[in-house]
């Protein structure tokens, strides 16, 4: 066992310069950081736990009172809190079914918002330390490229790594559009959640923008447009406690039968929760069809690259976006029928 050091902060205002030192990490739910440090691929020499903080508060404002509309969501708001909610569940359902189909009800009474951001892969390579992997050992190299590539992304990928984004929850924000603000030695700074994380290129080590001192204090959502229908899709192989093959989340708005808002976000796809903004913008003022979000779902994966292993996911892709966007789009048609 290697030892390190074990602190619990008394208030935030210590932590980013904590972070600063060296080898220190933030501890919360302890879900994904405990079983790396037991696998030797984290290492610290100094835990910060923060669950003594009061940053586990879901507030909703819906700007009647003054201020920014819409929901707040602090980083130690567990898994389990956060899809319970009754303002998530009602006005993010895809944020709520995102969460849902991540790990173990046991899990998800312990994982925090903040720390299922920062998720590190469950590449088998990455999670070996008897193999090359340039995320866990920047320079050595990818075994995955001559590997078991079955999972491996489609999207976004570099030659130093082929590795897939894990979390549900974070392909549920994607769609959601929130602002995450992170504490630094700096001072508070706010990040657009699609600049949070970054692709692999020649640094696969950084799974995220944000730097070495700087902790994820809340997230803000902004109300979703009037008349919109949201949902989340996760296919995997089995029915539970499964890591996505791939997983869609889903934001439309059809008026007058066609698509006024059309957001699409793809999991099991890159090294990040990826947003499909090609085919959003295909779909945008289309009438809704599943041929016509097959159409826009080929156009993005235009610029993908496969292997043998995983060719499988850009059909799997276009068919389960296509499913996902065709049933909020037939539920909207329902619905206007009725009135």
């Amino acid at each position: 066992m290697r030892t390190f050091a074990y602190d619990r902060a008394a208030d935030a205002s210590t932590i980013a310069s904590a972070l600063a030192e060296g080898s220190t990490r933030v501890l919360a739910g302890g879900t994904n950081l405990v079983d790396l440090m037991k696998l030797g691929i984290e290492t610290p020499d100094r835990l910060v736990d923060i669950t003594g903080l009061a940053l586990a508060d879901i507030e909703w404002n819906d700007g009647s009172g003054g201020g920014v509309p819409g929901l707040r969501v602090g980083a130690l708001v567990r898994n389990s809190d956060l899809a319970a909610d009754p303002v998530v569940r009602s006005q993010f359902p895809v944020l709520s079914r995102a969460v849902l189909s991540g790990a173990s009800g046991q899990l998800r009474n312990m994982a925090t918002t903040g720390g299922n951001l920062f998720q590190r892969t469950r590449c088998p390579y990455f999670m070996n330390v008897d193999t090359a992997c340039n995320k866990r050992e920047p320079g050595s190299g990818c075994s995955a490229l001559d590997g078991d590539r079955r999972n491996a992304a489609v999207l976004g990928a570099s030659q130093h790594c082929i590795a897939t984004h894990p979390s549900d929850m974070a392909v549920g924000l994607a769609v959601l559009d929130p602002t995450v603000t992170v504490v630094g030695t700096d001072g508070v700074r706010e990040i657009r959640f699609a600049d949070l994380h970054r692709l692999p290129e020649s640094a696969p080590e950084r799974d995220s923008t944000l730097r070495q001192d700087e902790w994820v204090t809340h997230l803000d959502i902004p109300p979703l447009p009037p008349g919109a229908r949201s949902t989340y899709r996760k296919v995997r192989d089995r029915a539970s406690y499964a890591f996505a093959r791939v997983s869609v989340a889903a934001v439309v708005v059809v008026e007058n039968g066609v698509f006024t808002t059309a957001r699409i976000a793809l999991g099991g796809a890159a090294h990040k929760p990826w947003r499909a903004t090609v085919a959003e913008s295909e779909l945008l003022g289309a009438i809704p069809s599943r041929s016509g979000v097959i159409a826009a779902m080929e156009r993005e994966l235009a610029a993908a690259h496969t292997f043998p292993d995983n060719d499988y996911k850009l059909s799997l892709l276009a068919s389960t976006v296509a499913s996902t966007v065709m049933s909020l789009a037939d539920a909207a048609a329902d619905e206007a029928a009725t009135r």
